[in-house]
């Protein structure tokens, strides 16, 4: 399985010639050269993790493709048909298998509400918390760890790679940094997936790791 980082959350996973979509939002450039698109996972509403113009033209490329995603995604995208995944649900789309973990949004401030957001695991080897810091309680292979975001405190990112303890990690939404922040951020990962002997990636847009 390739698994590419695009820009900010944004994630494609391929295997035997399939392609599943996560998170395409508005800090991420247009995704091309998909092959065979299965589906598309939205892990919350917030726009930088899905948009309009992506949904648009992935369905124009590959129509009928299902989209998944917590309740908040459906009525935020009101326009689309997605079905809805909770906490605890499992779902095929061969070649994949998708298990779904967390249920809310890490808390970005009092005065703002906790919204629906759904982490993720890919055929039982990769796992992407969208923005939380939902552990999935069962080994990971290859981590997806944000790095930079309004809700997150580097520490807290630390202990999460901690407690997930997977084998290799990357940094992902990371598009609210600068290049020295996000150089940073990754440095404080590397040390968190070291220390029990994993191994840090580092991957920029557009760039890939197979399992």
């Amino acid at each position: 399985m390739r698994v590419t980082k695009f820009e900010h959350a944004a994630l494609t996973l391929l295997e035997a010639g399939r392609t599943l979509v996560i998170d395409p939002g508005s800090f991420t450039t247009p995704l091309v050269d998909i092959q065979d698109l299965v589906g598309i996972v939205i892990t919350h509403e917030h726009p930088d993790h899905w948009t309009p113009d992506h949904l648009d033209r992935l369905l124009k490329a590959f129509p009928n493709t299902p989209i998944y995603g917590p309740e908040g995604v459906g009525k935020a995208a009101a326009g689309y048909e997605v079905t809805p995944v909770r906490p605890g649900d499992t779902l095929e789309l061969e070649p994949f298998r998708l298990e779904f973990f967390g249920g809310r949004h890490a808390v970005i401030h009092e005065s703002i509400p906790v919204i629906d957001n759904v982490g993720v695991m890919v055929n039982d080897e990769f796992y992407y918390p969208g923005d939380s810091y939902a552990v999935p309680g069962k080994e990971v292979r290859l981590l997806a760890a944000p790095v930079g975001a309004p809700w997150l405190k580097i520490g807290e990112a630390m202990d999460f790679v901690l407690k997930v303890a997977p084998r290799q990690v990357f940094g992902t939404h990371d598009m609210t940094l600068s290049v020295v922040g996000r150089d940073m951020g990754r440095a404080r990962l590397r040390w968190a997936v070291e220390q029990g002997g994993g191994e840090f990636l580092v991957l920029d847009p557009g760039d890939s790791t197979d399992l």
